[in-house]
């Protein structure tokens, strides 16, 4: 086991540092959280009635002592997302489990899913990225009873995860295991989906066959395969030691997936102060663990929604992390995966070739993780190595193997698809601004060209198809950031400016919106910061203006000299008050929301 890398250390060190007051607040707050005994001894007689009524006669026996830890249940289950359908039957699974090794649990509440894939270019997207915030409220409701010495958080997607992680953290004297469902089967091959997209979007096809497609491809329980957020979710999560090893990618209805969840239950009582291994999850998620999460990022070019998700959990935890650490990892964190869109695989490719216990294993013995950073499955993330499996009807776990599976989808460190990470920063006289840069080839990954300027990806969708974008350019898509309609995810972007690249002009896309996991083989420029309706420099960008966006170089600029920009009107544009599906409800979260640097939260 190697020595941390040193700018793993250096990094690493810097987020201590800088959240040195706000860190050891925190600490203090959920130590004065902490009872000697279970949380609901200190409620009244009243209050402990109402809260064991509907329990059975044999629990509210127990839940009347002690001596036995009770565990909540907290669940993102609806039948809508195919991710979060394999959830329904886990409370009844848990409660059985933990009664059988000698602890209680309750149902202690149901958090709000969307699913993002369903509200892609719809209106209720603009409350996609809020649903993390109300998520992670949902979730202090839920243990907010005192009544719990620990929770399983059952979710998969998008917002979900994150927020499940930012509720318990205000609960963080208290232990959570994050219980996940696992990937549908590969249906449709990636390469052939999106062959099929761009068809559609030149008017090659129409709509009967574009829907049979993508039928194909998300087709039964289960996450969605590609490696967007809810996957890159799912592996963070155990690189974070919040899974049980291995967890993130065993096919739902399966007898290993079933052991795991049992596991879970059994686990999460001996990390209770109760049990034998208290590991409260607010000391568990330390600086150590928020540096592996974007290692693993970047080894594996995932979702860059973490760059928001990431900074907003670790604020949760009383740590600060910035873009700046994102993009010092990214220059020494080889990338080790090729899944789509990024490739053309998917996660059940990944997991097949070695999966998670391969890339810790690969990164812990590069110094590129923390090994000694705790787990909620082991004493450290050096466990984490080993593959689970079924001996008989129990769990065993077993050495993954020293060689990948499929080096097509996932290498050593030594043999690395690419030297650096999948996400580079970039500054200049626009602000600051993320690229996905795993699935961009090299030679695309500069491009200066005019601008044209839009307010909507509708706007760009009709000049696409009116035939006006037959050249190179720079697509400025702005007000499209958190505080000007929630920050929706723009990927009816792709398919347009995909075909315009294959037909050989030079593009790229500038947005202060999100593209999220599934951005493609186009350069974007995304989650730029300040956004426009805040008055940042992309208002004031005109047609015709020369941009500049090197990825390489971490560039983003229009080329007008910084007198001119400063002396232009900002451009009107930004949205006026939604209402209609949901959003008139979000006014005031639009109004508080923080900018995407540091993670567009509504928490202060």
């Amino acid at each position: 086991m190697s020595s941390p890398h040193p700018v793993l250390a250096r990094v690493t060190a810097r987020i201590a540092e800088r959240s040195a007051a706000t860190r050891a607040a925190y600490l203090d707050r959920i130590a004065d959280a902490r009872l000697a005994g279970p949380a609901r001894g200190a409620l009244g007689c009243a209050n402990l009635a109402h809260g064991f009524a509907a329990c059975s006669p044999g629990d509210k026996l127990l839940l009347r002592g002690a001596a036995t830890p009770n565990i909540a249940i907290v669940s993102a289950y609806n039948d809508m997302l195919s991710a979060h359908q394999p959830l329904k039957d886990y409370p009844d699974r848990l409660k059985a489990v933990i009664a059988a090794a000698g602890g209680t649990a309750q149902f202690a509440g149901g958090v709000p899913a969307m699913c993002d894939g369903i509200t892609q270019g719809r209106a209720g997207m603009e409350l996609s990225l809020f649903s993390r915030d109300v998520v992670a409220m949902a979730t202090a409701i839920a243990l907010s009873h005192d009544m719990f010495d620990g929770a399983l958080l059952l979710g998969v997607c998008d917002k979900i995860v994150p927020g499940l992680v930012i509720g318990a953290l205000t609960f963080g004297h208290l232990p959570a295991i994050l219980v996940p469902a696992g990937p549908m089967a590969s249906g449709l091959p990636n390469a052939e989906k999106a062959a099929v997209r761009k068809r559609h979007a030149a008017g090659e096809i129409g709509r009967d066959e574009l829907l049979a497609a993508e039928a194909e491809s998300y087709h039964s329980p289960g996450t969605c395969t590609f490696y967007g957020t809810a996957n890159s979710n799912q592996l963070l999560m155990e690189v974070m030691g919040l899974h049980l090893p291995g967890a993130s990618f065993v096919p739902p209805g399966t007898p290993l997936r079933d052991a795991l969840t049992d596991a879970a239950g059994r686990r999460v009582l001996e990390l209770t102060a109760l049990g034998t291994a208290y590991t409260p999850v607010g000391e568990l998620l330390d600086e150590r663990a928020f540096a592996n999460a974007v290692v693993a990022l970047l080894a594996t070019g995932g979702s860059t929604n973490h760059t928001l998700h990431l900074v907003a959990m670790a604020a949760a935890a009383g740590l600060e992390l910035t873009w700046d650490d994102f993009d010092e990892l990214s220059r020494v964190t080889p990338l080790l995966t090729r899944l789509y869109p990024n490739g053309t695989a998917d996660v059940n490719h990944f997991h097949a070739a070695g999966g998670t216990a391969f890339l810790i294993g690969e990164l812990i013995d590069a110094g590129l993780l923390h090994a000694d950073a705790r787990t909620v499955g082991g004493a450290t993330l050096a466990d984490y190595r080993s593959v689970p499996a079924l001996d008989g009807d129990a769990l065993a776990y077993t050495p993954v193997p020293a060689e990948s599976g499929d080096r097509t989808v996932l290498r050593p460190v030594a043999d690395p698809f690419d030297e650096h990470g999948g996400l580079h920063t970039v500054t200049g006289n626009l602000g600051r601004a993320v690229v996905k840069v795993s699935a961009v080839a090299p030679e695309r990954r500069v491009v200066e060209a005019p601008a044209r300027v839009f307010a909507s990806q509708d706007e760009l969708q009709r000049a696409f198809k009116a035939g006006e974008l037959e050249h190179d350019l720079v697509a400025v898509v702005r007000f499209q950031g958190p505080s000007a309609n929630g920050m929706p995810e723009l990927h009816k972007l792709t398919p347009p400016l995909s075909v315009l690249q294959d037909r050989g002009h030079r593009v790229a896309l500038v947005t202060d919106g999100r593209m999220s996991g599934a951005s493609g083989s186009v350069p974007a420029a995304i989650h730029v910061s300040p956004e426009a309706a805040a008055g940042g420099p992309l208002a004031r960008v005109r047609d015709g203006d020369v941009v500049r966006l090197d990825a390489d170089k971490g560039l983003l600029e229009v080329l007008v000299p910084d007198d001119e920009l400063a002396a232009r009107e900002p451009a009107g544009g930004a949205p006026g008050p939604a209402a209609g599906t949901g959003r008139e409800l979000f006014a005031a979260f639009r109004a508080a929301v923080g900018p995407a640097e540091l993670g567009a939260g509504t928490f202060r």
